[in-house]
């Protein structure tokens, strides 16, 4: 397993956390490696979801997460997801920060 697998696999898990539990139940499962039948058409459908975004009910959200999916198959994807998510993270992680940060100076006299 390349270190850019073991990457996106722990943003995985930090995803599944946030999830409800039948959501993350079915993301754990897409995972295994004997879910590859179902993975690969349901990231196709994501991205092409994705690309049509224009339509009702499907939404740019579907690429990234279509890309992701694939990204577990597909080696040359899985750095510049890893890094994407890295980048999101932090980003996710900065914002709780100054959140907080916020939420303290409004308490204190």
């Amino acid at each position: 397993m390349s270190a850019h697998q073991k990457e996106l696999d722990r943003h995985f898990a930090w995803f599944e956390k946030k999830l409800p539990p039948r959501p993350a139940k079915f993301v754990s499962w897409v995972r295994k490696p004997s879910s590859i039948y179902v993975r690969i058409p349901l990231a196709i459908l994501l991205i092409a979801g994705g690309f049509l975004s224009f339509l009702p009910v499907l939404g740019l959200w579907m690429l990234p997460l279509g890309l992701l999916l694939f990204a577990q198959d597909v080696p040359p994807l899985q750095k510049p997801m890893a890094q994407g998510l890295g980048w999101i993270e932090r980003k996710w992680l900065e914002r709780q920060r100054m959140k907080l940060e916020r939420e303290r100076t409004k308490s204190t006299p």
